[in-house]
């Protein structure tokens, strides 16, 4: 085995690895929602404890000068793109878990695989812009394996809660892009140099004064959260906001110049979508996805594959592209 695809196959198992982490977001919020706690502290607490989690790692890697520097520089658009990618994103996510399996949410949030693509005219002024055929095709692909899983899941007659969690799913698909690649256009606008931790860092860190006013709408609508949801809290944070985004980040910048390893990469977190449908059986006691709801899967992880493999190939060398393709994965 050559020395290159050695290489490969540890980012493929990074990148592997990482979706195993990352699932912990649809399963820990879903065991939040079913345990009896409140969507608003299942947000903010995420969000109010990865803080700590990313600054011991930043202080480690000595990257908080250049965060504050940039924070300094421009606040308003850190807290705006802040507040949208990482603040709106969150409450959509979580509130919707209450109302839906798992596996189900971590099925329909893939479209934010597509949703980059969709917002990228109305971002970009350049070549990015351009809206590319192949990859819609794809995408199509994914709309239409969401589609079936959410029917079959309703049995075709969604009642007023789950069109409202299936809406907010899927406006947390596109908050998530539009926050951070508007981030990243600002930075290359400023040409201020963050790398992925750092960025994210900054980004958690700007979204806090939203995080305290849910904390505050959390605690009077539902008091002192108790300890379990706390330490569920603490767990998606660990292991979606920290571990699994350094592990991602690691992975894609090991093959930025390798196409078809930094395609199966982006590709891994199609996993996301077995591991949740795993777990959410195993220790939810979620029922076991059947008929239709499996036919969507399949078609939402081709898609993904396929997405994977385009886009990886079209990005491998640039480095701007590669940074646009960490800005859909993070904390």
């Amino acid at each position: 085995m050559s020395a290159r695809r050695g290489h490969a196959l540890v980012a493929v198992a990074l990148g592997l690895a990482a979706a195993l982490f990352f699932t912990a977001t649809y399963v820990l919020n879903r065991a939040m929602a079913t345990g009896g706690g409140h969507w608003a502290w299942s947000a903010a607490l995420r969000y109010l404890l990865t803080l700590p989690m990313l600054g011991v790692v930043l202080a480690w890697r000595g990257g908080f000068r250049a965060v504050w520097s940039a924070l300094r520089a421009h606040p308003l658009a850190w807290l705006a793109w802040s507040g949208v990618g990482f603040g709106l994103f969150c409450v959509c996510l979580t509130w919707a878990a209450a109302y839906a399996p798992a596996w189900l949410v971590a099925g329909t949030f893939q479209l934010t695989v597509i949703a980059g693509m969709l917002l990228a005219p109305l971002l970009y002024r350049d070549a990015r812009a351009r809206l590319p055929l192949a990859a819609l095709a794809f995408g199509a692909l994914i709309v239409l394996g969401v589609a079936l899983m959410q029917g079959a899941h309703f049995h075709g007659r969604l009642d007023r809660d789950a069109w409202l969690a299936l809406g907010a799913v899927a406006l947390s698909a596109f908050l998530y892009p539009l926050g951070n690649r508007a981030i990243l256009l600002h930075l290359e606008r400023t040409g201020e140099q963050l790398d992925a931790t750092q960025r994210v860092f900054g980004m958690t860190l700007a979204s806090q004064p939203f995080w305290w006013c849910v904390a505050a709408y959390a605690g009077h609508a539902a008091g002192v959260p108790p300890w379990s949801q706390v330490l569920l809290a603490a767990g998606v944070a660990l292991l979606t906001g920290t571990i699994a985004t350094i592990l991602f980040f690691r992975a894609t910048a090991m093959v930025q110049d390798d196409p078809a390893a930094l395609g199966a990469v982006e590709a891994m977190q199609a996993a996301e979508l077995l591991f949740s449908s795993l777990l959410g059986v195993l220790f939810l006691g979620e029922a076991v996805p059947h008929g239709w709801a499996v036919v969507g899967a399949v078609l939402v992880i081709a898609g993904i594959v396929a997405l994977g493999v385009l886009v990886g190939r079209r990005a491998a060398g640039d480095r701007r592209a590669t940074r646009a393709l960490h800005c859909d994965r993070g904390a």
